[in-house]
């Protein structure tokens, strides 16, 4: 099954306790593409860079089998870049640097050869942007999922509420889901979250695991206890890659497979935040990925009588 991944490909620039990077390659897209590329064998890409993004990095990820000819190159512009700042908790974090630069008239041009694309994932981005996808694909594709945030709930609420009507499932955090459903209880939140539009909703709750919704169905994977968390970044669009990722290699969209893809996407962000930015993430092999997803189920497994 075929998959389409729109974003952001940029440069950030990160501090943690641990260390500090320079700028290093970043965004939604990139995370997402690189987590997703384990489970299936080519997936599209849309995004905008400038002309200082490395060719090298271009390549890096057409080394994992990503299609690149939706990868736009504004010569004369800059990428978008973030530079920003974690607490001690690794749970918060301060925003240094935000530049749009290229990202803020990105108009999003789908190659004729990315048409018919069984599974799209729209990446944290304007909705206005996202529904342009949307609206540029001759075929509605089997599945669509989107991420988006905050800020966006702050600013476009409306463009976003539109946009929300157009997908199957949508990917937020705990605090995300309180902010656009005006609920606390996030079962609560779920329910008039998915009178939105969305069919499925997925909470990320960070170190604390994800809760999936679907209907009346509640599904919670844990979030896997590690030693040292280096850098969060990319955390959740890397979870946002492995879930999609699988649900295309599977070509299986029921509540039961999401479950298991769930498993997989929690399992891609651990890798994630084990080393500064992408660096585990363009490293593993499938034995890593197996070893990692029986963790998981070893967590939860339960043998009892009642």
């Amino acid at each position: 099954m075929s998959l389409l991944t729109v974003g952001s490909v940029a440069f950030d620039a990160i501090e943690t306790p641990f260390g500090k990077t320079d700028k290093i390659i970043g965004g939604a897209a990139t995370y997402i593409s690189l987590a997703s590329s384990y489970f299936i064998k080519e997936g599209k890409l849309v995004a905008v860079v400038g002309g200082d993004f490395p060719k090298s990095d271009i390549k890096l990820l057409e080394d994992h089998g990503i299609n690149t000819e939706g990868l736009q190159i504004k010569e004369n512009e800059k990428s978008f870049f973030w530079s920003g700042k974690y607490h001690n908790d690794m749970n918060s974090r301060d925003t240094l640097v935000t530049e749009l630069n290229v990202l803020e008239n990105f108009d999003p041009i789908l190659p004729d050869s990315y048409q018919g694309v069984d599974f799209l994932m729209l990446g944290n981005l304007a909705p206005t942007v996202q529904r342009t996808v949307i609206e540029r694909l001759e075929k509605r594709p089997k599945l669509i999922v989107l991420d988006t945030m905050n800020f966006w709930m702050d600013i476009m609420l409306d463009e976003l509420l539109q946009t929300l009507k157009l997908v199957d499932v949508l990917s937020i955090n705990d605090e995300e889901a309180r902010q656009l459903s005006g609920e606390y209880s996030l079962v609560k939140a779920a329910k008039k979250i998915m009178g939105m539009g969305p069919k499925t909703l997925i909470i990320k709750k960070g170190e604390h695991g994800a809760l999936l919704f679907q209907n009346d169905n509640v599904f919670f994977a844990p979030a896997l206890p590690l030693e040292e968390v280096f850098d969060p970044t990319g955390a959740g669009d890397s979870f946002a890659g492995g879930f999609i990722g699988y649900l295309a290699k599977t070509n299986d969209i029921s509540f039961n497979n999401m479950k298991k893809a769930i498993i997989y996407g929690s399992a891609m962000a651990s890798f994630t935040v084990e080393k500064f930015g992408t660096e585990r993430l363009v490293n593993l092999d499938e034995d890593d990925l197996e070893i990692r997803f029986q963790r998981f189920i070893d967590l939860v497994q339960l043998e009892a009588k009642i």
